[in-house]
């Protein structure tokens, strides 16, 4: 499942990445995830249905700095599965267990500034707005820019942290 929402266009429209081409590539994918588990560096997951057995996306901390309590969160979901509120479930989550499991402090999310549906749901999370690089991200022939959020402990908003 993973390639297949990694080998759809829409998934990779605010991403700076190439569509995978094979399925080996997710399964190099979920090894250099596991890796970076199994060496502190980040927490990957998979998101599943609870009614059903299929990947609908990922999600984890890409990076974990521990002296300074900080992580870096990122994930995507399958087009089948937008405006349908289980990124907001999926993200929720994610950031209890960093707060309350792993202590962070910080929380920052690095977006493209044309993903309304992700700003919008750290917004409603309570990330804010720290920085805007203007083109900061070259890929396949244009510049991009970069956004960055942070959620700082105690400024989250909703109730089930």
């Amino acid at each position: 499942m993973i390639f297949a929402m990694r080998a759809n266009g829409r998934m990779n429209q605010f991403i700076a990445r190439e569509d995978m081409a094979n399925p080996e590539d997710a399964d190099q994918l979920v090894e250099r995830v596991r890796k970076t588990f199994e060496n502190r560096d980040g927490i990957g997951w998979a998101g599943i249905l609870r009614d059903k057995n299929e990947i609908v996306g990922t999600c984890g901390f890409n990076s974990i700095d521990y002296p300074n309590l900080h992580a870096e969160i990122g994930g995507e979901l399958s087009v089948d599965y937008w405006g349908k509120n289980i990124a907001i479930e999926a993200v929720t989550a994610i950031i209890g267990f960093g707060l309350n499991q792993l202590n962070l402090h910080t929380i920052e999310a690095k977006v493209n500034p044309e993903n309304r549906g992700a700003i919008f749901l750290m917004e409603q999370i309570g990330f804010k707005k720290e920085a805007h690089f203007r083109e900061r991200i070259f890929f396949q022939g244009k510049f991009s820019d970069l956004a960055v959020y942070c959620l700082v402990k105690g400024e989250e908003k909703l109730n089930s942290f």
